[in-house]
């Protein structure tokens, strides 16, 4: 990527809850093992539940910041993303919503068909980011106990209905896990809905390679990352196609790399190796190659126990993974050296940067007044006035 290339960049919505330590306001684990969505004792005070009032107030600091667009999870411990950004949608006039749903959970036509009316409400703000599910308990909950082989074929024949759909014309096909005729939709959503979409796997990425737009990963180290991008064009490439690239990071950022330090080592408040061993325990049951690679990340923190070892390359801190599934690693440093990781990663190809913090309300500002203004000097974000 040239240095006067222009990233998009989207917040996060935190719709499982929030708060000042990463004890609460996690996504991926719920209850005892993880903060889930309940205060621990004694901290009332950090907690904050994902209510829409809450919410509105963190859509439209994105909206204002400039952030392009605002990625809503899924999960049981989550609010319905479809339901929470239809509601958001009323409330903000230019944010994109990146909505992560299941392919398993719902029908091809039907999704398509949601889509399809999110766009005209919204005026063609919708995004889609689809989870193929990597966790065996969750998918039981929703009376799926198909293999992880299987599910990513599932999602692949899903993305060929969904597309089929949009077509403007009946569609027909007949697969292991969809039989439709004649599959379409009151008429075709214009735009057509960008497809978003993560997976480590070798199964993941034929997906990727075949069916969606944007290809996601969590924030590894460049290299790790280098090697991932490389993977994908070249299995994109294969199938006549190209992809875009994003990647999934949290950030502590600050006028000074001092205080951005103190602030990441502030999440840890209340640290109890015991909780972290429980919460590691859990994500350790994962089918999910992305959270196996996220959490060898600190495993040297673990075996020795100093924070020293959560910076795993500069300015790249792991400390998030400790009590949290799926993204663990922050971006930690000053406003100047934040921009420096993030112009490092869009050379080696990433395009879009999926953002967040603790508490989400707070640090979009952090980011949005301290981050982006130097990504704008440098020419790597749009303008205030037109970025979106």
């Amino acid at each position: 990527m040239t240095k006067q290339s222009k990233v998009k960049f989207h917040w996060f919505l935190p719709t499982a809850s929030d708060g000042r330590s990463l004890t609460v306001g996690t996504h991926g684990t719920h209850g005892t093992a993880a903060g889930g969505d309940h205060a621990p004792e004694g901290g009332a005070d950090r907690f904050r539940a994902p209510s829409i009032g809450y919410l509105i107030q963190i859509a439209r600091a994105a909206e204002h910041q400039g952030f392009d667009g605002i990625l809503t999870p899924t999960g049981t411990w989550c609010e319905d993303a479809w339901l929470v950004t239809a509601a958001l949608a009323r409330e903000t006039e230019r944010l994109k919503f990146l909505v992560a749903f299941r392919p398993g959970f719902i029908s091809p036509t039907l999704a398509a068909q949601m889509a399809s009316t999110f766009q005209r409400l919204s005026q063609g703000r919708l995004l889609l980011n689809v989870v193929t599910g990597g966790e065996q308990d969750e998918q039981a909950r929703f009376g799926d106990h198909l293999s992880k082989e299987q599910r990513y074929a599932r999602t692949a024949e899903f993305l060929t209905v969904m597309r089929g759909c949009w077509s403007g014309s009946p569609f027909d096909f007949s697969g292991e896990y969809y039989d439709v005729r004649g599959a379409t939709v009151a008429a075709p959503p214009s735009p057509v809905p960008e497809v978003y979409f993560g997976g480590s796997s070798e199964a993941a990425g034929v997906v990727a390679a075949r069916h969606v737009d944007t290809y996601l990963t969590w924030g590894e180290p460049p290299a790790q990352v280098a090697e991932k991008v490389a993977r994908m064009r070249k299995l994109a490439a294969e199938e006549g196609r190209s992809l875009r690239f994003g990647i999934r990071f949290h950030v502590v950022t600050r006028d000074t790399a001092a205080e951005a330090w103190a602030a990441a080592d502030h999440l840890l408040d209340r640290l109890d190796p015991a909780h972290v061993t429980q919460v590691q325990n859990v994500l350790a049951a994962s089918e999910s190659t992305g959270q196996a690679r996220m959490s060898v990340l600190h495993e040297g923190f673990r075996n020795g126990w100093r924070r020293s070892d959560l910076e795993i390359y500069p300015n790249l801190w792991a400390g998030v993974g400790l009590l949290r599934g799926g993204a663990g690693t922050a971006l930690v440093g000053s406003h100047s050296e934040v921009a420096d990781r993030i112009a490092e990663y869009a050379e080696l190809g990433i395009e879009e940067f999926i953002l967040s913090g603790f508490p989400h309300l707070e640090e979009a500002y952090w980011v949005g007044e301290g981050v982006l203004p130097e990504l704008r000097h440098r020419g790597l974000a749009a303008p205030l006035a037109t970025a979106g």
